[in-house]
């Protein structure tokens, strides 16, 4: 039985350290589980996926593959938070993790500015799709979400009316730039390139005076050496509290907008510095994972 995820108790599972209490945990949601999905990989062998929830969205998913007499062999588990809506209509490429049948996923979002890395929840899908020869799925959209174990909230920045539509002009101006100097136009990269560094003479000259937060207003950044792993600031959209129906831990499940996307993060109570409200911003690292919806898949 290998280790308990560091991600676990951001689902309400602080306390399970215990190999054996994880293993009944994980038997129970291949024995009870809420969803079920087969398929079988390129190898001509049966994968099998077992999710349980155990809380609004969120829960446990079981891994593994059948043998020839149809017994499942576990190989890995993961927590995972279900995200609402729709978070980017770009384009995503999926590649299979090196030690195993696990898959991330790239995004190359124009809002953010740089590659979404996630970790991919819906691989049986994915690898269905892959077997039957159908990729590229044309359609497909893409759903984040995160997991947490370290928070903290922040007061907004004050703005008014027309602050908040002179950033949104902005932040339209340069999307299209961006867009523009991916397709090489020289005149777009260089006004980016001037943009940058107005706006980095602008802050050196601020960021003596003023805190970098009453500056910085949202944030999404890679962290740490794991490729999905981020350290995002953005401004509260939804909050709720949730229980964990195991063990009665209580989970904060935040909708952030960071950067102009929109996704959900879960954070246990006991992790998270701070009362989130609406307007608020959320400041913490997170494990990226990303549900594709394909056509054929959309719930």
């Amino acid at each position: 039985m290998k280790p308990l995820h560091r991600f676990m108790r951001a689902i309400g599972f602080s306390e399970y350290t215990d190999r054996n209490k994880l293993k009944e945990l994980l038997k129970k949601v291949i024995l009870t589980a809420d969803q079920r999905a087969y398929t079988i990989n390129d190898e001509d062998i049966m994968l099998g996926e077992f999710s349980k929830g155990f809380a609004e969205n969120m829960g446990i998913t079981v891994c593994g593959e059948f043998d020839e007499e149809d017994k499942f062999t576990y190989e890995y588990y993961y927590p995972y938070l279900r995200g609402r809506g729709i978070t980017s209509l770009e384009d995503v490429s999926v590649e299979r993790h090196a030690s195993r049948e696990s898959y991330a996923g790239v995004c190359d979002d124009i809002k953010v500015g740089i590659s979404l890395i996630f970790y991919l929840q819906n691989r049986i899908p994915y690898v269905k799709a892959h077997f039957c020869g159908e990729l590229p799925i044309r359609g497909t959209s893409l759903t984040l979400s995160g997991l947490s174990t370290q928070g903290s909230i922040l007061l907004p920045i004050e703005k008014d009316e027309e602050q908040k539509q002179r950033i949104k002009q902005d932040s339209a101006n340069r999307t299209n730039l961006i867009a523009a100097a991916r397709k090489g136009d020289e005149d777009a990269i260089e006004m980016l390139t001037m943009e940058d560094m107005d706006m980095y003479s602008t802050i050196s000259k601020k960021i003596q005076k003023e805190d970098v937060f009453s500056i910085v207003d949202t944030y999404f950044m890679p962290y740490g050496v794991e490729c999905d792993h981020y350290s995002v600031l953005g401004e509260i959209m939804e909050y709720s509290k949730v229980r964990n129906n195991i063990t009665g831990e209580e989970i904060f499940l935040l909708k952030i907008c960071c950067n102009e996307l929109t996704f959900d993060v879960a954070i246990n109570i006991i992790d998270m510095l701070g009362e989130p409200r609406v307007g608020r911003r959320f400041k913490g690292t997170i494990w990226l994972q990303g549900f594709i919806n394909f056509p054929d898949y959309t719930e």
